[in-house]
């Protein structure tokens, strides 16, 4: 049986192969599964991702309360967000 987490745009439960993690790193999401540092994470789905900025759910994930530039999650997910620069 493998780990769970809870992805941070849905809040469904999943293992935690099936999701990406994300750290922050000088105001920029960066992803990585052996980052060191709180990390944040997220199916591979723009729905999710979406709904994760709706909720500002990096911020409170990663406990910052900077700006967090998520353009390249966004292009890499292929999500209409792509535009949507710092949130």
């Amino acid at each position: 049986m493998s780990p769970e987490r809870t992805c941070v745009g849905c809040r469904g439960r999943s293992p935690q192969s099936q999701l990406l993690r994300f750290v922050l790193r000088d105001g920029v999401l960066v992803q990585g599964r052996r980052l060191p540092g709180r990390g944040a994470w997220l199916h591979a789905s723009p729905d999710c991702l979406r709904l994760a900025l709706r909720r500002n759910a990096f911020g409170r994930a990663l406990r910052t309360t900077g700006p967090i530039d998520v353009t390249a999650v966004a292009a890499g997910l292929g999500g209409p967000d792509a535009s949507a620069g710092a949130v």
